[in-house]
């Protein structure tokens, strides 16, 4: 699904140069559950941005089901991220005195679907994330674990194809996290939801099937995790 080749990310010049990205190769196929991991600065978050086309590369090759992504202007890249990609951050970014049902609901609106049916969609979309009781509460009325449910479900309502999550549990209690990966792994078994996360917890990247580890723009290494399948998900 996807591949990276060569990809750098330059950021300034002469002095004030940052090689973000240092020529990184990276395959992706549909339905796996990746993990991208290393220290601050390594490149890991820069490369989820040029996966979620937030951002560019400099140079190299990155091809989305067989698309060269680098070649599209900047509508293509935004049709790619409405229809194929959906996006969880670790700081929810819900819309305040916004019931849960119209936060799921709004990216549908970018898509021009009719009312009724983002009103379908967004609670089916709940109802998948364990919210279908949460509708109608707005973020300051849900816990951080339910607002992250309610943000996952917003990823969701699109039917993306991938989907890329950063640091989806940087603001959670241990417990919470463990509930929103076991909710992550559930939809990748049971719908085929291609995952790409970066976290810094090694607890919460044992449940991707790799681990790909960053170091100064580079890939340093790819461990195969075989037991994440194995991984109780909830029902």
């Amino acid at each position: 699904m996807i591949a990276l080749r060569d990809i750098h990310r330059v950021y300034g010049q002469g002095e004030s140069e940052v090689r973000a990205l240092d020529g990184i190769d990276l395959d992706v196929e549909a339905g796996d559950f990746v993990c991208l991991m290393g220290p601050s600065g390594s490149g890991k978050s820069t490369a989820l941005n040029i996966l979620g086309c937030l951002d560019t590369p400099t140079t190299g090759s990155y091809l989305f089901r067989g698309v060269e992504v680098s070649a599209l202007d900047n509508r293509g890249r935004a049709l790619l991220r409405r229809h194929y990609l959906g996006f969880v951050f670790q700081g929810f970014n819900l819309l305040s005195r916004t019931t849960a049902l119209e936060n799921v609901a709004m990216p549908l609106v970018y898509q021009g679907v009719s009312a009724r049916e983002r009103h379908r969609r967004a609670q089916k979309s709940l109802e998948l994330v364990g919210m279908a009781d949460r509708v109608d509460h707005e973020p300051n009325e849900l816990s951080g674990g339910q607002q992250q449910r309610v943000a996952i479900a917003r990823a969701l309502v699109t039917e993306p194809n991938v989907l890329l999550a950063d640091e989806p549990t940087g603001n959670l209690d241990t417990q919470r996290s463990h509930e929103i990966l076991r909710l992550l792994v559930r939809l990748n078994l049971e719908r085929g939801l291609t995952i790409l996360m970066v976290t810094h917890d090694a607890d919460m990247a044992r449940y991707a099937h790799r681990v790909v580890r960053f170091r100064d723009g580079r890939v340093e290494s790819i461990t195969e995790n075989p037991r994440a399948s194995s991984l109780e998900a909830p029902r």
